[in-house]
């Protein structure tokens, strides 16, 4: 299987019960890095690696902004 690896945007839209979405996904850290930045708040810039169409790993690099875990 094929063992690959990204840059991810996550944010937690505004709102009762929201939950952690994809926003993006960038092969390049630093545009991915920039786009996370560019957001306001609750945002998360996480780095996964998949291998085939299974997340294996992931880690989170960056949490910005009023970060709150959503169940």
């Amino acid at each position: 299987m094929e063992r690959w690896e990204q840059y991810e945007v996550w944010a937690i839209p505004e709102g009762e019960g929201a939950r952690w979405e994809m926003v993006a996904a960038f092969e390049d850290f630093e545009v991915a890095s920039a786009v996370a930045r560019k957001r306001q708040r609750n945002v998360r810039l996480i780095h996964a690696v998949y291998e085939g169409n299974k997340l294996i790993e992931k880690h989170v690099l960056a949490d910005l902004g009023q970060i709150r875990e959503a169940s």
